[in-house]
């Protein structure tokens, strides 16, 4: 005698599945793939379903699936922001159905402004970039025509003519603060380490460091200074080391670009025989796990790295949804930490992440 009412469980032991993914294929929810969501539909109207006893098999619609590309030079380790801020973005991406594929952009094809090899422009819905900073290159990604937000970029864009969404973290008045309460407690000489060419938010920490300076009457001094093209700082091994050796002399503190260039601006000048914190003070920006290793542990700014990646898939998302809305910059609020490697203020304000 055949069953009056066909179930959910009998759609599943027919084809092998759980009742769970069968479930969630014929209500199109969860992360189920696409033939195996066909063929719980197709079997659904072959026993004769509920809603799908009326339909033939031949009017299954596959759907097609909508992807965001993500660009970026170096695909970001743990110790990067990254990392966090990836992970944010494909949550929120998929929460929306959509899939998160990455395409390194080489060197080569920089030069050659040329796209990756994988990077399919008709199976792309949204672009995010990453670590993308060459203006003629960015101009080649907005010129397609596909919504697209950068995450960072070129030092030197100019926002009227920069067809895209931007999203920064905070980084002129974190620095500025930072500078200015070092001014505050005694510093009168302050260096700053790192290319501030190199990208957008680099150029804000310069900007930052230089207001804090200007604004308590002390002079910059290019000679304690350590700006030169980044590419040397990661292409040649013991560079830094070599810069502060040559320094005829030293400030009393060191304004850093990231973690990265203070973790390594404290092994050259340990390589000087000058410690950290009695003879110099060194901050950097990140709050990178490494901030945390180093000893002293070191004064940094905190980035809310997850809570970016949320924030640049809801921005790409509404530039999808709206494609004429004028374009958006915007900044994610950052914390500075205060820890040993900048005594006087660590008394002053003890925060520690």
């Amino acid at each position: 005698m055949a069953k009056e009412k066909v179930t959910i469980q009998d759609i599943a032991d027919a084809l092998g599945l759980s009742r769970n993914t069968a479930s969630k294929a014929l209500n199109d929810s969860g992360n189920i793939p696409e033939e195996t969501r066909n063929r719980v539909i197709k079997k659904a109207i072959e026993l004769k379903y509920k809603q799908f006893a009326y339909m033939e098999s031949e009017h299954i619609v596959t759907k097609v699936p909508r992807n965001i590309a993500l660009l970026t030079e170096n695909l970001p380790n743990t110790s990067h922001f990254g990392s966090l801020l990836i992970s944010g973005l494909e949550k929120r991406i998929s929460a929306e159905g959509y899939n998160l594929s990455i395409h390194i952009v080489r060197e080569m094809d920089q030069d050659a402004l040329a796209l990756p090899n994988n990077f399919d422009i008709a199976n792309v819905d949204g672009i995010i970039c990453i670590e993308l900073f060459d203006l003629k290159y960015t101009q080649l990604i907005t010129d397609l025509g596909i919504p697209t937000i950068f995450i960072d970029c070129a030092s030197n864009i100019c926002y009227p003519e920069f067809k895209a969404d931007l999203l920064l973290m905070e980084n002129e008045h974190s620095i500025y603060q930072m500078t200015k309460q070092l001014i505050e407690g005694g510093c009168n000489t302050i260096g700053f380490a790192g290319d501030y060419n190199h990208c957008k938010s680099f150029n804000e920490r310069w900007v930052g460091y230089h207001r804090a300076m200007l604004e308590a009457g002390l002079q910059v001094d290019l000679s304690h200074c350590i700006v030169d093209n980044d590419r040397l700082c990661f292409s040649k091994p013991g560079w830094l080391n070599k810069r502060v050796a040559e320094l005829k002399s030293l400030p009393e503190a060191y304004i850093c670009a990231n973690d990265f260039i203070a973790v390594d601006m404290i092994r050259a000048l340990r390589a000087r025989k000058i410690t950290v914190p009695e003879d110099i003070v060194v901050c950097g920006f990140d709050n990178a796990p490494e901030s945390r290793i180093i000893e002293p542990q070191l004064t940094t700014v905190h980035i809310y790295s997850n809570e970016m990646g949320i924030k640049a898939a809801e921005m790409l998302l509404s530039r999808i949804h709206n494609p004429s809305q004028p374009y958006q910059i915007s900044h994610i609020v950052t914390k500075p930490i205060i820890r040993e490697s900048t005594p006087a203020l660590m008394k002053a304000d003890p925060q520690t992440v």
